[in-house]
């Protein structure tokens, strides 16, 4: 039988359970909440990638509410992953596309290898399983293997794959591709862009360009800007959402490979800096890997706790 996706999510997340879960129960097995145990405790949340705001954040949570009392592991789990939730809950926002756009026009950004191809075909999958009519761009028009690998999502999907030459001009075919989808109904497209952020001005021209000619046909485009970040990054992905924002207006993030990483905590730091809903998150390399952010699932996820 196929595993539910709290239980993928759940071992996706097991590197940062282990990081997380395993600390807390050295911490408290069974002691009492004092400043040496607080202290012990938000030097373990910094160091699973939470962050030392949101560390302090919870360390007053927990100074006001237990301080002084007898605690075991189990409910300080209980307790951390309760707070971890109230962070992500305003976060957690599934990706609907907008009816009043046809098609609903997604650019993809992100560095280089933080799986924004496989993040566009995995969509791709879901929402033509919908019925939706999905077509993808390949525009990161520099990397062969990027429009190869959008080529092969194009088979298994069925959905049309708009590619031009190799070097080609990046805007020029999200200009024709959003013609072709506008002409054909198509409900939604996805657009790949290249990630090279050692070239960050290079980089900034060409997606203002995408931008701008796209507008010349539609005003509104793009409806959605999804940052993909790769969850082993750890704290970097914190700069690569500066950078990205600066560069163009980031409306959502998707954040892969969890099942690779033990920096799951770094979720809840994007959430608690930025604030920016977090549409899809990934814990392998199936499709169905790829799902809608979840606050409570991911909370417990993270502390280690069993699904209610």
């Amino acid at each position: 039988m196929a595993l539910g996706f709290f239980s993928r999510l759940k071992q996706g997340l097991s590197r940062s359970t282990q990081k997380l879960g395993g600390g807390l129960t050295s911490v408290f097995t069974k002691r009492k909440l004092d400043d040496e145990a607080l202290e012990e405790l938000e030097d373990l949340l910094i160091t699973a990638d939470l962050g030392p705001n949101v560390a302090e954040r919870i360390i007053e949570s927990f100074r006001r509410s237990r301080f002084g009392t007898e605690v075991t592991d189990e409910e300080i789990r209980t307790a951390l992953a309760d707070e971890i939730a109230q962070i992500l809950e305003p976060v957690a926002v599934p990706f609907v596309p907008d009816p009043a756009h046809k098609p609903h026009v997604v650019l993809v950004v992100g560095v280089n290898g933080t799986g924004k191809t496989t993040t566009i075909g995995k969509m791709a999958r879901f929402f033509t399983d919908e019925g939706k009519k999905v077509m993808m761009v390949a525009g990161d028009t520099f990397r062969a293997a990027a429009v190869e690998q959008l080529q092969i999502w194009g088979e298994r999907t069925g959905c049309p794959v708009i590619a031009g030459p190799p070097n080609c001009d990046a805007a020029g075919l999200a200009f024709e591709a959003l013609k072709r989808g506008k002409a054909e109904g198509a409900d939604l497209l996805f657009i790949d862009t290249a990630g090279r952020l050692h070239n960050k001005s290079a980089l900034m021209e060409e997606l203002a360009k995408v931008i701008r000619v796209m507008r010349k046909f539609d005003e509104t485009a793009p409806h959605t800007v999804l940052l993909v970040l790769d969850a082993t990054t750890g704290q970097n992905a914190m700069e690569q959402v500066r950078v990205f924002r600066e560069l163009v207006n980031v409306t959502g993030l998707v954040v892969t490979k969890l099942d690779g990483s033990a920096r799951g905590g770094i979720v809840v730091a994007l959430a608690d800096s930025f604030g920016l809903p977090v549409h899809a998150v990934g814990v392998g390399e199936q499709a169905e890997d790829l799902r809608p952010f979840l606050a409570q699932d991911y909370a417990k996820g993270l502390v280690g706790l069993p699904d209610a």
